[in-house]
């Protein structure tokens, strides 16, 4: 059959120069959905996914043609006519003119009873229902991405087609295989409505510029396998290749463009809507095979597990932010040695078996986790992880970093590696920064250049700098920013190390008496309770039989007080809570004499306004407005 070639008579593509441009784009995309029966981001975002992708899809194989056209070679596209983007959505493609002429009502028709039935089989069968043994890995990702896509929930044509239209008018012509594309950047900016509060989308979307600081910090690379349990949209992975890609800039031979492509990303997603999200967002960063688990990570039940079957057991790089208050039930803890409902501590220990020896990972915890020490399943987790473990960062975030996605939870990054226990953390605290929806934490909230590299003081956000400078003891001096001190650990106002190993020491210390003298109260208990049986088998007095039990479970109760309070000071030891030493504090020095003073002078000022302000009113409008000022 002929090769797709570009249409000559297509509307020229629209140029998007700038993030106002693009937003701008996005908007009225969104706007047209929004009057036509797609009123939440999480109505239009599906719908906008598969669109794009299908755009996208058309643009990458008409380029593949072309090349191969170039070089002689053979090229079998994923799509055939007549549902190839360029036919029935283009404006000007032929079988789009034809569902036209034909009436209204027509483009929904082939929609739905052709074109989406055709993509669903590519990947299974429709007439067995089982996976289609002819489908290439490309029609699988196709058919997995329009799996959710029953049917078109735009509910009017004039407005698919102007939906068509715009996406069509993107320029797609400057994609290379090392950048960002204009395309994935419309995306991006589309998943940050899913973000956005009150959408019901924040829990699969975690800021970029907080991914974008995790990223730059472990600093992956071509070699490694990159890996996130619970994907989301596929944020980490995308800025995960994005960095990789930089790093390899243009001289990157094709067969490490293609083990990056296709053998270094790994990811898991429960949710049956979020799922070919993720995979249309890789996709259109230049994964083009990403390599995604559908399923449960936790139960490890999978719905759909054909684009993992090449996984490793174990990932170098794990880049992860587990979902906030989660509860799982008991067909996932007992998948887990030490079993909670809570969310996030089944993850971490997930991540342990998962983390390959010398692999680095970066996570999201929310702070509960890190302080608390008053159940099991969180102290022995910190256990293992400190075991096994070394625990080289902390980075406390300020409260209101999620509260754009419905979170105020107080969160911290976590930075660990594994093969060696932990000695020695270090603590970096951005908790003091006031962010919000209008003032969001951003890449230089952490000191990084957009390529990963310490900025100067003249690039750094004015709230850092002016805090910095209110205090003359730091005149001259520069900001000790979180990527200026990363690669040293150097302990500053901001940051401090806590030396683990010296904590469980000293711990140990003062279990050591409790202990002991729990051991010796049992050994006590061992005469006693023979005492007891010799009592009750020569039926001595109720009452020396009495009184010998109570002795007993008084001196039960008081091993136990003993082995608790042990237990208690060993827990705190998990305690991972950043607590800045370093933190400036402003004291009020004022006796209460000077108080009341000040108390009194404030209140003669607001007397004196008010006074003013009544003869004010009280003169008439020449009188009060006449005079300079």
């Amino acid at each position: 059959m002929p090769r797709p070639k570009r249409n000559p008579t297509a509307k020229a593509p629209r140029a998007i120069a700038s993030t106002q441009s693009l937003s701008a784009f996005v908007k009225g995309v969104c706007d047209v959905m929004r009057r036509s029966n797609c009123a939440s981001a999480l109505q239009y975002v599906p719908e906008l996914t598969w669109i794009l992708f299908l755009r996208i899809l058309d643009a990458q194989e008409t380029r593949d043609a072309e090349q191969a056209d170039v070089l002689g070679a053979d090229f079998s596209p994923a799509l055939r006519p007549p549902y190839r983007w360029q036919d029935w959505a283009a404006p000007q493609g032929w079988k789009r003119q034809e569902l036209f002429a034909a009436g209204d009502g027509k483009l929904f028709d082939f929609i739905n009873k052709d074109l989406l039935p055709h993509l669903h089989g590519l990947d299974v069968d429709r007439r067995t229902g089982l996976p289609n043994p002819a489908a290439s890995r490309k029609q699988r990702i196709i058919g997995r991405i329009m799996t959710a896509v029953e049917r078109v929930r735009v509910d009017d044509e004039a407005n698919l087609r102007d939906i068509l239209d715009r996406v069509h008018e993107i320029s797609i012509d400057h994609i290379d295989d090392t950048h960002f594309f204009t395309l994935s950047q419309v995306y991006e900016d589309l998943l940050l409505k899913m973000g956005e509060k009150n959408s019901d989308g924040g829990q699969f979307f975690t800021p970029r510029e907080v991914i974008r600081a995790m990223v730059h910090t472990v600093n992956p690379s071509l070699g490694q396998t990159v890996y996130d349990p619970c994907c989301g949209t596929g944020g980490f992975l995308a800025v995960a290749y994005e960095h990789i890609a930089r790093k390899l800039g243009g001289t990157a031979a094709s067969i490490g463009i293609e083990r990056l492509k296709h053998d270094t990303f790994f990811g898991r997603e429960k949710e049956n809507l979020v799922f070919p999200i993720a995979l249309a967002n890789l996709v259109l960063h230049g994964i083009d095979q990403p390599n995604l688990w559908h399923g449960n990570s936790l139960t490890r039940r999978a719905a759909y597990a054909a684009l993992f079957d090449h996984a490793p057991a174990q990932f170098d790089v794990i880049l992860t932010n587990p979902p906030f208050g989660g509860k799982e039930g008991r067909d996932a803890q007992k998948n887990f040695a030490f079993e909670t409902s809570t969310t996030q501590v089944l993850f971490v220990q997930g991540i342990l078996a998962e983390l390959a020896p010398g692999g680095t990972c970066a996570i999201v915890l929310d702070e509960g986790l890190l302080f608390r020490t008053n159940e099991g399943a969180f102290v022995e987790t910190k256990r293992k992880l400190l075991d096994e473990c070394d625990l080289w960062a902390v980075v406390s975030l300020p409260g209101g970093v999620f509260s754009t996605a419905g979170a105020g939870v107080k969160t911290n990054l976590l930075f660990f590696t594994k093969g060696r226990k932990t000695g020695r953390t270090w603590y970096y605290d951005l908790s003091w920064v006031k962010v919000g929806k209008k003032t969001p934490l951003t890449l230089a909230h952490f000191g990084f250049g957009k390529d990963g590299a310490a900025l100067d003081d003249a690039a750094l956000p004015a709230v850092l700098l002016d805090e910095w400078k209110s205090d003359e003891a730091n005149a001259g001096q520069p900001f000790p920013s979180y990527a200026r001190l990363l690669a040293a650990r150097s302990d500053s106002r901001y940051s401090w190390t806590v030396d683990f190993a010296a904590r469980r020491a000293k711990a140990r210390e003062s279990m050591q008496p409790l202990r002991d003298k729990a051991a010796g109260i049992k050994a006590n208990l061992v005469d006693l309770k023979e005492k007891l049986k010799q009592l009750k088998k020569a039926k001595a007095a109720s009452t020396e039989v009495a009184e010998t039990e109570t002795a007993i479970r008084q001196q039960e109760k008081n091993a136990r007080d003993l082995e608790a309070e042990a237990a208690a000071i060993d827990a705190a030891v998990f305690d991972l809570k950043a607590v800045n030493p370093n933190a400036v504090t402003t004291a009020d020095e004022r006796t209460p004499m000077q108080i009341i003073a000040s108390i009194e002078e404030q209140g003669c000022i607001a007397a004196q306004a008010l006074e003013r302000l009544n003869a004010l009113l009280a003169a008439t409008p020449e009188q009060a407005f006449s005079g300079g000022g």
